[in-house]
């Protein structure tokens, strides 16, 4: 009983410690095969239009690659520039915006200050700081500790604002050095995909390439169909509420309609997060018109929400929503923004493994010796 013991225990670590060579293995190789893993994935995605090419016109495969990964970059291109350039363009009219506004608040200010009854307070509070000597150096202290600690903010403000100015400036060089790699990869990983995928396979011993078979067929189904399926949903929510905004005469309609679609991702919250605060403030401020076209915006996305996601969703494997927003939270705090991504795309790939019985063979491992 006791020698059982002790094998479980030794399989056990065994598993353990290969579980957590894997894990540093690849957090240290990550950053280095990113761009191999992104180019993998491209590929991934153009294999089927490079497939039907290659059997529809009879291309050679490296002319259908070229072709396809082609339409590729272009039609990315083509997106990010009109994105980017509509971006930019309603940054630069919201700038203006703020400047018309902070205009208006000066001209308000200097009319407040000149009013009478001001004049009259301020003219007090100056008699009262002249008459008692020994408040004015508290309050000259507390003045300069204020002001010192409003210029350390706004010089900080100030500096993050360069620097990051500065970090993205100077990653461009970068970022184009990275495409390249990943384009070029992409074609040669793509060309040679049948080669790969035979060498993967006389390689890899069967007992290990029957779960990862399972999990990649499972994978296939739930990780692509729910990317797909969000990708799909936060579109037509962004679309829904851009065109809304537009007809409501709504400013930066464009910015605020894709600001909203990514926050549909967000479970239970989803564009309620941002649309009910904001018709709540326009009926507080006065606007009702407005937000009573915001409701009915709102209406109308809910309900086609409420048609389009079981559609949509049907062909991949939902995931619970509390489990999906702790998934999300704990990607944030470990991985930041991205970790909203990483944090569903990790639990959909232990829920492939699960489903693919990888970890009963693990225990059934431990326990006997046996999968």
């Amino acid at each position: 009983m006791n020698q059982l013991i002790i094998k479980r225990i030794w399989r056990g670590g065994w598993v353990l410690l290969v579980t957590a060579v894997v894990l540093f293995a690849s957090w240290m190789l990550l950053p280095l095969l990113y761009p191999f893993l992104i180019a993998w994935a491209i590929a991934l995605v153009l294999n089927p239009v490079v497939q039907w090419m290659s059997l529809q016109f009879k291309f050679p495969r490296w002319l259908s690659v070229t072709i396809s990964l082609t339409i590729f970059i272009l039609a990315m291109l083509t997106v990010a520039a009109a994105v980017i350039t509509r971006i930019v363009k309603e940054i630069y009219n919201l700038s203006m915006t703020l400047e018309y506004f902070l205009n208006v608040w000066r001209d308000l200010f200097v009319q407040l200050v000149e009013n009478e009854d001001v004049q009259q307070f301020i003219h007090s509070i100056s008699s009262l700081y002249k008459d008692n000597p020994n408040i004015q150096g508290s309050i000259n202290s507390n003045l300069s500790n204020t002001a010192q600690t409003i210029t350390t903010a706004i010089t900080n403000l100030i500096t993050l604002f360069l620097d990051g100015i500065v970090r993205l400036l100077s990653s461009l060089p970068n970022v184009a050095t990275i495409s390249i790699i990943v384009m070029l990869a992409a074609f040669f990983i793509s060309k040679d995909w049948l080669r790969w995928t035979h060498t993967f396979t006389r390689t890899v011993p069967e007992q290990v390439r029957k779960p990862t078979r399972n999990v990649w067929q499972d994978l296939k189904h739930a990780l692509f169909g729910y990317l797909r399926a969000q990708f799909l949903l936060i579109s037509i929510t962004a679309l829904v509420v851009i065109i809304g905004l537009i007809v409501l005469h709504v400013e930066y309609a464009v910015t605020i309609g894709l600001l909203i679609g990514l926050v549909d991702l967000l479970p239970y919250f989803g564009v309620g997060a941002v649309m009910v605060p904001w018709i709540i403030y326009s009926f507080a401020a006065g606007s009702s018109s407005l937000g009573i076209g915001l409701a009915v915006l709102y209406s109308i996305v809910l309900v086609a929400r409420q048609i389009m996601e079981p559609k949509v969703l049907a062909s991949s494997v939902g995931l619970d929503p509390l489990i999906t927003l702790v998934a999300m939270f704990v990607g944030l705090k470990l991985f930041g923004v991205l970790g909203l991504i990483i944090g569903p795309v990790t639990l959909v790939l232990v829920s492939a493994m699960n489903r693919a019985y990888v970890f009963r063979d693990l225990r059934n491992y431990i326990l006997t010796g046996r999968r």
